[in-house]
């Protein structure tokens, strides 16, 4: 009979110890987004995303890269000088959120105008109201370092927008490896 008991206790400690194990590599409940789309319809449904699940308690992390970080734009700032290159991509990109068309049916510009349009009378968020109501709900958001250095943009340039931090890739996929769910808008 003691053999047995000794049998059963080490199980129930290997057991245990393994239990521990699964618990502490347990993914976290948050959502990690990689946001590299420049398009307003892609940045509305990453934004609406965001905020949806910042109000179910979810931590959310928000990873702009490439062509969605010109997003980030505040069309009031100016970031002094910059190289050729980046003066270049600083006439070329979208100055912040108001300048973005979408994806499809732009109708060169009647396409946004009239999703604005249609926003505003069924009383839709905007993507600035969106982006606002991210930054209230503790949306984090790392704005890739290797895209804004590509492009020429600088960090005076940005947003005022809550914790909003310049990162590597390294930093994001530290948060979303231990999330819950991960999203690529």
């Amino acid at each position: 009979m003691s053999e047995e008991l000794t049998a059963l206790t080490s199980r129930v400690e290997a057991l245990e110890a393994e239990l521990e194990t699964l618990r502490a590599n347990a993914p976290e409940d948050k959502l990690s987004m990689v946001v590299m789309s420049g398009d307003l319809d892609h940045l509305l449904a990453a934004f609406i995303i965001a905020t949806g699940a910042a109000a179910m308690f979810e931590k959310v992390t928000m990873f702009f890269t490439f062509w969605a970080t010109a997003a980030l734009r505040d069309p009031k700032k100016a970031a002094g000088s910059k190289d050729m290159m980046g003066s270049m991509f600083g006439m070329m990109l979208p100055k912040g959120s108001p300048d973005l068309k979408l994806s499809q049916m732009h109708l060169a510009g009647m396409g946004t105008a009239m999703l604005k349009g249609l926003m505003k009378k069924k009383n839709v968020m905007s993507l600035k109201q969106l982006i606002q109501t991210a930054g209230e709900s503790g949306v984090e958001i790392f704005v890739c370092e290797m895209s804004m250095n590509l492009m020429g943009m600088k960090r005076e340039e940005l947003i005022d927008y809550p914790g909003l931090k310049l990162a590597g890739v390294g930093t994001f996929l530290g948060q979303a490896g231990t999330s819950k769910t991960s999203l690529f808008i």
